[in-house]
């Protein structure tokens, strides 16, 4: 049995839906923005290269962030056997979401960081692959921002 109420169900449904698509990402956003974002970064070098993008970072790589607002959090390599000759994890802190999209663009265009990348790469690729996840702090973490 249908009834007058059934479709206006569905368009208030349908309507919940779409205001939800538009709103719920521009939230998420003003969320990013509203404090630190964390971003963990994996990266895995090419064969035999790991000691020159360790060497890359101490040297140059970690400056050039701090010059253009990311701050180092910590750097690891890992122990386990399989990615312990050619993997890098560390983690950045940003202000915001926006900061770290602006902090990278700057970074990238960097005429410095251009140079260093070129250089460390003039015998081939010394980086095989990047992976990065942007997080934001739990309210129950025991690292302080």
């Amino acid at each position: 049995m249908k009834t007058f109420a059934t479709p206006i169900r569905r368009m208030f449904a349908t309507s919940l839906l779409v205001m939800g698509c538009l709103i719920l990402p521009a939230l998420a956003q003003a969320q990013m923005d509203d404090g630190p974002v964390y971003e963990l970064r994996t990266y895995t070098a090419t064969p035999g290269n790991l000691d020159n993008l360790l060497t890359r970072f101490r040297d140059h790589t970690m400056r050039i962030f701090e010059k253009h607002g990311m701050t180092n959090v910590a750097y690891w390599v890992p122990l386990d056997p399989e990615l312990a000759d050619d993997t890098l994890i560390y983690i950045l802190r940003h202000d915001s979401m926006s900061a770290a999209q602006a902090s990278w663009r700057a970074f990238g265009s960097d005429p410095e960081w251009q140079e260093v990348n070129e250089a460390s790469n003039r015998n081939g690729p010394i980086l095989d692959s990047v992976v990065r996840q942007y997080m934001t702090m739990t309210d129950f973490s025991p690292m302080l921002d």
